[in-house]
């Protein structure tokens, strides 16, 4: 196909040159560069969907009749023009092409709808992108403004939801279709997990939830900031990112947690993915998460490090997938996680002191805890409570805290990983549960229906892990199979395989 002579673009050339006049206007030279800006904008935009048009109606009066043989292996030997509409980036547009039939075999084929890539509905798949990636940071009310405002398209809310949706449904099969992260195979393999709750629309939440919110009676009195019983689904959240090995001791972990003084700086994470989901439970997540692991370490060569806060069920479904595939796992407990509880028990043990008392009492302890002293720690938070004599609520937390350490003896062991040069903290995962989930999720008002809830966590996760692009690309290569090329038997549009 040669080059497009200007007379095919008749009414865009027009716009242009009509724009291009006003520019040269006395009037015009009296206005400020907002109002000329804003006139370029709001004209400009006219004439991109002019050329928008001029080009689709120039292919379609290029385009030629020839028969072509479906997927049922039936040839289409009859022709008709046919023509819908499309709303593109710079306004809506319409799209005539040849739709080939045969009397008496169903499903007519469209190949102008193949070749331009159309989706199967009347938004461009660029708008869909451009929703996908606005909805992605903010409502759906916002997404909608940002289009309407900053390009031509005209999109509602309800279109909105629905076509984020359809941009995140290949969010799975891309994951499964990439091959394995380059990577140095020194480096720790560090996976992490952990939960969000998400409040949800009755008809989102689990079966179990549901039926306990709709037996409880309505709320008399007033939650407190967060209180939302029976009405959230627990969003698993996930990341696996590749770390070099940076050797500490107590002391580093000390000084950088009370900023206090230099300390050996740990390395930063390379290769991090992150991920979240509502449809999926925890098990799930945790078996994607070492489905990921194993795309990066496929002989199990690297030592595997997983960084936990203690969550039973949570461990529970590590282990059981560190045990399916046969890895050796270290699993370490999050030392934040250590330190709230090590606070609650100072507090209990020494009643109302003041926060530099408490300090220096759980620093004391925790310095002891990162020698790998958890046991003994224990044992003496214990004695002190038995001496003190204390009783309720105070010893409740003691009991708590002490129980804590001597359960998770083996996750504790930070003399072995400091040497190591392993992460102690489950910062990364912390980031990954506020980034993914509480920005966006928790907007003030927010109730959440699972599938307009789960297509948001895969957009945020995208574009969290750096993959939105790249995944943008791998989107259009499945609607050109799903919307087109499985109607068509193999031989035809092979040009259009060969580049999907």
């Amino acid at each position: 196909m040669g080059s497009y002579p200007p007379s095919s673009f008749t009414d865009s050339f027009g716009a242009f040159e009509a724009l291009v006049t006003s520019l040269q206007t006395d009037e015009m030279a009296g206005f400020s560069h907002v109002d000329v800006e804003t006139h370029i904008n709001d004209k400009g935009t006219e004439v991109l969907r002019l050329l928008l048009q001029d080009h689709l109606t120039l292919r379609a009066e290029r385009e030629s009749m020839r028969p072509m043989t479906g997927a049922d292996g039936k040839a289409r030997t009859e022709a008709r023009t046919g023509e819908r509409n499309l709303m593109s980036l710079f306004g809506g547009v319409v799209v005539r092409r040849l739709a080939l039939t045969r009397r008496g075999v169903p499903g007519g084929l469209r190949p102008m709808d193949a070749r331009l890539n159309l989706p199967s509905d009347s938004f461009s798949l660029v708008v869909r992108k451009e929703i996908a990636w606005a909805a992605a940071n903010g409502s759906f009310e916002s997404a909608v403004d940002d289009v309407v405002r900053l390009t031509g398209a005209t999109v509602h809310k309800r279109q909105a939801e629905r076509l984020a949706m359809a941009f995140a449904q290949d969010f799975g099969a891309f994951y499964e279709s990439r091959g394995p992260d380059p990577v140095v195979s020194e480096d720790l393999l560090v996976l992490s997990f952990d939960g969000k709750g998400v409040v949800m629309r009755p008809e989102g939440l689990r079966a179990e939830t549901r039926k306990r919110a709709k037996a409880a009676p309505k709320a008399t009195r007033r939650l407190k900031p967060g209180q939302k019983p029976n009405r959230k689904r627990m969003a698993a959240v996930a990341t696996i990112y590749d770390l070099e090995a940076t050797p500490r001791g107590s002391e580093d972990v000390l000084r950088e947690l009370g900023h206090t003084g230099p300390y050996k700086v740990p390395k930063k994470p390379k290769n991090k993915r992150v991920w979240a989901s509502l449809e999926h439970g925890m098990q799930e997540v945790v078996a994607d998460g070492f489905l990921a692991a194993l795309d990066r370490d496929e002989n199990l060569e690297r030592r595997w490090v997983v960084l936990v806060d203690g969550n039973e069920d949570q461990m529970a479904a590590v282990r059981a997938q560190a045990a399916a595939i046969g890895i050796e796992l270290t699993v370490v407990l999050d030392v934040i996680h250590v330190l709230e509880y090590l606070w609650k028990a100072g507090q209990a043990v020494l009643g109302a002191q003041d926060t530099a008392t408490v300090e220096a009492w759980v620093t004391a302890r925790a310095k002891r805890i990162l020698d790998g002293e958890s046991s003994d720690v224990a044992a003496g938070i214990r004695r002190s409570a038995t001496a003190r004599n204390l009783r309720g609520d105070r010893r409740k937390a003691v009991d708590v805290c002490c129980g804590y350490l001597l359960n998770h003896r083996e996750e504790l062991r930070y003399h072995e990983f400091l040497r190591d040069g392993l992460p102690i903290a489950t910062g990364v995962i912390e980031g990954a549960c506020r980034s993914l989930v509480r920005d966006r999720m928790d907007i003030t008002g927010a109730r959440w229906g699972l599938p307009g809830a789960e297509a948001v966590l895969k957009l945020r996760s995208l574009r969290a892990s750096g993959d939105f692009d790249e995944y943008w690309r791998f989107h259009q290569r499945r609607e050109l199979e799903r919307n087109h090329l499985r109607s068509y038997a193999e031989d035809e549009l092979a040009e259009l395989r060969e580049a999907a």
